[in-house]
């Protein structure tokens, strides 16, 4: 769920009872190369799990009710330093729901402040070590996968995931509301 599953890449290093709130693409698993499933992140980090109690469960289900079900297109791939990802398109609705979330816990600060601001949304393809030492491989993964494109996909809930010092662990998903319109 982040830059890297469990810092294998390079990423922040994940706590063991991090959470965060992800829009799972599973028609992109094909393409991601970074030993996670395809994925776009509402909140890394949310809340301890340590802190997730009934309450916390019933509001986050609320929100996430109160937002309708959507359609993201995936049609070119982006580049942050060392990531390749797809560009979902539109990233407003993504960005509603993240927006909506730290509203409501505005201690849950994106990428723990990392990015100011935190990023758009994307899902990861691919992770190097050195931001711009597999610039070449990156380049290879999205001229091989460019011609998958696009992808279209539903995005009906939010699931809250758990790192468990191992790997993320969906504890449970937010159905969104019905589609607006």
């Amino acid at each position: 769920m982040t830059r890297s599953d469990g810092d294998e890449g390079g990423g922040w290093p994940d706590v063991v009872g991090d959470t965060a709130l992800s829009i799972r693409v599973p028609e992109a698993d094909p393409l991601v190369r970074t030993g996670s499933s395809a994925h776009i992140t509402v909140l890394y980090p949310f809340l301890h799990v340590s802190r997730l109690g009934e309450a916390v469960h019933r509001e986050l289900a609320a929100l996430f009710a109160a937002h309708g079900a959507f359609t993201l297109s995936f049609e070119g791939f982006g580049r942050y330093p060392g990531v390749l990802y797809l560009d979902p398109l539109p990233k407003d609705p993504v960005e509603a729901l993240t927006k909506e979330v730290t509203r409501a816990w505005p201690e849950a600060e994106p990428y723990r402040g990392i990015f100011d601001g935190g990023l758009e949304p994307h899902l990861t393809v691919a992770v190097s070590e050195a931001p711009h030492g597999d610039d070449a491989a990156h380049e290879a993964l999205a001229a091989r996968f460019g011609p998958l494109l696009p992808i279209s996909a539903e995005v009906t809930e939010v699931g809250l995931v758990v790192w468990d010092g191992s790997g993320w662990r969906e504890r449970v998903s937010y159905p969104l509301g019905r589609p607006e319109g």
